[in-house]
Parts: C-alpha cells; sequence; structure tokens
C-alpha cells in the first residue's frame, strides 16, 4: 500500500506542475520550494504551535501561491533556458535560507510529537487512512487540470505554449496568463507537501526543497507525457516502483541511484517518444485504427 500511496502522491504533484510546464510551457525546477512551503505551513502549526494542521495548511498554500507571484514576475521575463536556470537559482536560496532560518528549526527540522490519529490532526496510525488521504488529493488535484482542459484559461495556455508572440496578437494577456498558471500549479503543490508532512511526521529542508525533489516533478511529467492529463499518472506509476525497488536493493550504492537511473530513461524516451507514455499508446491507437481503416476498405472494394 505503501507504493500505491507514493504513486498517488506523485502523480499529484507531477500533474499540479504539469498546468505550468506542460500546459503553458514554462519549465520550472523550482515547485520544490512551494512543496516545502505546504509542507513547513502544516509542521509549524501542529509541532511549533500545538495545533491542528488546518490553518497553518491554508496560509502554507496561500504563502506558496504568493511566493510564485513574487518571484515569478520577473522571471517570466526570461524565456526558454534561462527561466529554467533562474528556477534551480531560486530553489538553491530557499533552500539555504531554511537550512538556517531557527523559527522553523534550520537544516534540523521539524519532527512531530506523539499525537492522537484522526481527520483532525490529519494523522494515522495505519496506512488506510493516508490511502484515502492521499486518494482523495490526487482526485482534487487531477479534477482541477481536467477543469482547466475544458476551460478558456486551459486554451489560453495552450496559446502560449505554442507561441507566445502569436498568442498575443490574437489578444492572449501572456504574462497573466503564466501568472496565473504559475500561482495554480504553486497552490497545488504546497497541498502535496501537505500530505508529505503528514505522511513523514517530520519535515527538513533536504526532505522538501532539494534540486533532487525539484527534478522529480520535472522528470515524472516528461516521461508520462506533460501536457496530457494522463501523463503524470503514467510516469509515476513507473517511476515510483522503480524509485523503491532501488532503494530497496541498490540504496547501499548510496543516494541519488534513483535519479541516474531515472535521468537514462528520460534519454531514451526523448530520443524514441518525446510525447512520453502516452504518446506510446496514442501511437499503437493510431496503428490499429488506420489497420481498421484499411481492413474496412479492403472488405469495401469490389
Amino acid at each position: 500500500m505503501h507504493v500505491f500511496i507514493l504513486i498517488l502522491l506523485y502523480a499529484s504533484m507531477a500533474q499540479a506542475w504539469n498546468i505550468l510546464g506542460g500546459y503553458c510551457g514554462q519549465v520550472s525546477f523550482g515547485h520544490s520550494v512551494f512543496f516545502g512551503i505546504g509542507a513547513y505551513g502544516a509542521a509549524m502549526a501542529l509541532v511549533t504551535y500545538g495545533m491542528a494542521p488546518w490553518p497553518g495548511i491554508l496560509i502554507g498554500m496561500a504563502a506558496a501561491g504568493l511566493v510564485a507571484v513574487v518571484i515569478s514576475y520577473p522571471c517570466f521575463k526570461l524565456s526558454g533556458h534561462y527561466f529554467a536556470i533562474a528556477t534551480f537559482a531560486i530553489v538553491e536560496i530557499f533552500f539555504r535560507m531554511f537550512q538556517v532560518w531557527d523559527w522553523i528549526g534550520g537544516a534540523i527540522g521539524l519532527d512531530y510529537p506523539v499525537i492522537e490519529e484522526g481527520l483532525w490532526n490529519l494523522v494515522w496510525y495505519s496506512k488506510t487512512g493516508y490511502y484515502y488521504f492521499a486518494l482523495i488529493l490526487f482526485v482534487v488535484v487531477f479534477g482541477v487540470v481536467r477543469w482547466l482542459e475544458g476551460h478558456r484559461f486551459g486554451y489560453y495556455m495552450k496559446a502560449v505554449r505554442e507561441g507566445q508572440e502569436t498568442a498575443e496578437s490574437l489578444g492572449v494577456n501572456s504574462a497573466m496568463v503564466k501568472l496565473t498558471a504559475m500561482a495554480i500549479s504553486a497552490v497545488l503543490t504546497a497541498l502535496c507537501g501537505v500530505f508529505f508532512v503528514q505522511y513523514n511526521l517530520r519535515v527538513d529542508p533536504s526532505m522538501v526543497i532539494s534540486l533532487d525533489m525539484a527534478m522529480k516533478f520535472v522528470l515524472i511529467t516528461i516521461l508520462g507525457g506533460a501536457g496530457t492529463l494522463l501523463g503524470p499518472l503514467a510516469g509515476a506509476a513507473v517511476l515510483i516502483p522503480l524509485q523503491e525497488y532501488t532503494r530497496a536493493f541498490w540504496g547501499g550504492l548510496g543516494g541519488g541511484i534513483d535519479l541516474i537511473i531515472f535521468g537514462l530513461i528520460i534519454i531514451l524516451m526523448v530520443i524514441k517518444q518525446p510525447a512520453g507514455i502516452v504518446g506510446i499508446f496514442q501511437g499503437i491507437r493510431q496503428r490499429i485504427a488506420k489497420a481498421r481503416g484499411k481492413g474496412g476498405a479492403e472488405i469495401g472494394t469490389p
């Protein structure tokens, strides 16, 4: 059940990133910052102030959206690789800042005390409660993206992705579209961070605001198929079991072995099928449809 819970969590994380990176075409490596802000919001409410995590969840999500808008406004003046490099730098800045910030526990982080299980504290002693929590998170994040796909704003995002200048010539405010996409993506990412800290019962900067965590947002989505609804789920369904397998059997080789394997898989996927796993299935479906059409034409030929 642990693997299923992680698949739901990482699929939700990748889907949150997919709003900006897949549908809007802005490749960001800074989403671990929003993930960490959401995690620290819930943890501080419970550990530092002895409250239920709910106020911290709301504050963390709002803070993540605000930080996303503030830091992305200047970054969106950059484009392509320069935007991606800027988001790399943002992760490093927040990581160092959180490591020396005593109010949030510094590099040691925050450890949950023994508390009563249940919905009020969002803590359970068995995996079953977390499974349903992860399932609700999954439905919420995927539901938002599904709604965006059919909404006018979703078409605006795709227009900016396909050609910003062309979209602007048609009256689309590309700056506002990108900022809104970043804010929605950051808020949902922070919500995923809430689940992460409630599941692990502790948080420190290296767990949430790190480059390897930032890479997972991107790799899972690209492997599954960026800009598609099912892509993040397909990517998580492949990479998370692989991650757990490498951690269990090759963990002695040192940290990051899973990312090395992820990288090799991504290289092969980008070369052979840039559209990801979803692209493979779409290609198979098209070939089947083409074969059926050809067969029907031959049957109908006198």
